[in-house]
């Protein structure tokens, strides 16, 4: 039997975020300094990072929310509790709850009452290294009970991106030799932070889902992918692991690979984890799922997949879902004074995702789908994976707000300079059409725009790229002439509409 996720007893201060900046280890420090019966408990991020450090003070079921408090403040409010009072002068949000809950009691409003918090939930209200905290669903019911309920991966950095995931199992499970899990969380690209949301405020719950999929393939072989250079993250999640040691079948270990952007492509994750020379996507097929880490069955997921799964295994009727029922975290970036990483549900519009942040300036156009998605002057899109492919972005978990101080030839163009750069030189779409698309761009800003060409090239790069790299590069471009032709067209006769470039690329 599963042990039952254990509430901190009332009163308690919480401070989420902490880790994240020497403000937030002051915060920390001073609660702990004038803390006596009062408990402090250091939590992981919300994934609001305009709160951060966000100072929770709890007692009998009721929580005041106060963000990025002066030390000098932190004290009096542990004072206040100290004495038996529960201070609610300059809170943002006072919420009532039930007092066992052990998951973060979210205002009606501001940017934490923005979408929901299923897989969220643990994130900035327990413990993230206690394991006492949280329910662990993989000790019931392994990834088998809930092969039927579509769940789909999320993420570049998954191999059954956008697909059933349960597929991909099934061939694992199916296949001649011992599997392996992989958790792939190297993604140098800083504009999605979904990932790391989770591993930080509850690598618990990654590690349940973990767990059951490893079970389900029969394995007790499981790593967990993180770039080399971040070090604060690999010393986090070996503590979560082995404060887990002992509860879970199926504990990962910790291996890094180079800090670069094509070595977050799920197959380039395997030859960083082999430490292969040369970081580049391997043909297919064969699929991970076939022939993948030093041969092996692999079955490659993000941290976001394994959290849904855990979530998935929570719920006894989760095999009546369908594949679009299921949240998906989003990371809220750009023009923005802070960027946040929240959850929404399919029957949601992305348009929600604005009031998670404050944008700075007018709203001119959003990129969806990280630094390869796609540019769009509307939001009135559901976040689905159907919903945002239908509508030409991308499904990798990133909307970015821009500011009318923006150039749309220019953001395409910044964009497909960068493809040329990061691709693996593996394929000839990827390593030539790069270049070539970028220099198509460059022809704009020299009079010269010819659209037809720059279609072609981008249909030809989508459909016979062997990596995702390749073949999402031409999406912010061909969404950008679609979106802002007449922008293009007037680079083309030497004048920028927006009056904020001249020659980007």
């Amino acid at each position: 039997m599963s042990r039952t996720g254990n509430a901190v007893r009332s009163p308690v201060l919480r401070v989420s975020g902490a880790g994240r900046t020497e403000r937030g280890a002051r915060v920390l420090s001073a609660a702990r300094s004038t803390a006596d019966s009062v408990a402090v408990l250091r939590t992981g991020p919300t994934g609001i990072s305009e709160y951060d450090p966000l100072v929770l003070a709890t007692d009998a079921g009721r929580t005041a929310f106060f963000p990025a408090p002066e030390t000098s403040r932190v004290r009096d409010l542990v004072t206040a509790m100290e004495e038996g009072e529960l201070p609610t002068d300059g809170a943002a949000a006072v919420v009532e709850h039930d007092a066992e809950t052990t998951t973060l009691p979210v205002p009606t409003h501001g940017p934490l009452a923005v979408g929901t918090r299923s897989v969220l939930g643990p994130c900035g209200w327990v413990d993230p290294l206690d394991p006492t905290a949280y329910l662990f669903h993989s000790l019931e019911r392994d990834a088998g009970a809930i092969a039927d309920a579509g769940l789909v991966g999320r993420g570049r950095g998954d191999a059954a991106a956008d697909e059933p995931a349960a597929d991909v199992w099934r061939r694992a499970r199916e296949t001649d030799g011992d599997p392996v899990v992989v958790v792939n969380a190297n993604d140098a690209d800083d504009r999605q932070r979904a990932d790391r949301t989770l591993l930080a405020g509850s690598p618990m719950s990654v590690l349940d889902g973990v767990a059951a999929v490893a079970e389900y393939l029969g394995t007790t072989d499981a790593v967990i992918h993180v770039a080399e250079t971040d070090t604060e993250l690999q010393a986090h999640l070996q503590e979560a692991i082995d404060a887990a040691a002992d509860e879970l079948p199926v504990v990962p270990a910790v291996v890094t690979g180079p800090d670069e952007y094509r070595a977050g492509e799920p197959t380039a994750a395997l030859e960083a984890i082999e430490g292969a020379d040369r970081i580049e996507p391997r043909l297919q097929p064969p699929t991970p799922a076939e022939y993948g880490l030093y041969g092996r069955p692999t079955v490659i997921h993000t941290p976001r997949t394994f959290a849904q799964i855990r979530l998935a295994l929570s719920d006894p009727e989760g095999n009546d879902r369908d594949a679009e029922s299921t949240t998906r975290l989003l990371t809220v970036t750009g023009d923005v004074t802070a960027p946040a990483t929240i959850e929404v549900g399919s029957d949601a519009h992305l348009s929600a995702v604005r009031n998670a942040v404050e944008l700075e300036g007018s709203f001119k156009m959003a990129c969806v789908g990280g630094v390869f998605g796609g540019l769009s002057r509307t939001l009135d899109v559901t976040p689905t994976a159907a919903g945002l492919t239908a509508a030409g972005l991308g499904t990798e978990g990133v909307v970015e707000l821009l500011n009318d101080e923006r150039c749309a030839v220019a953001t395409a163009g910044e964009r497909a300079r960068f493809a040329s750069e990061a691709n693996s030189g593996r394929c000839v779409p990827g390593r030539e059409g790069t270049v070539q698309l970028t220099e198509l761009l460059r022809a704009v800003y020299r009079g010269s725009f010819d659209r037809e060409k720059i279609r072609e090239l981008g249909r030809v790069m989508t459909q016979s790229s062997n990596c995702q790299l390749g073949a999402d590069a031409p999406r912010p471009v061909l969404t950008a002439i679609d979106e802002f032709e007449s922008s293009f067209e007037a680079h083309a006769d030497g004048r920028c509409p927006s009056g904020t470039c001249s020659d980007k690329l």
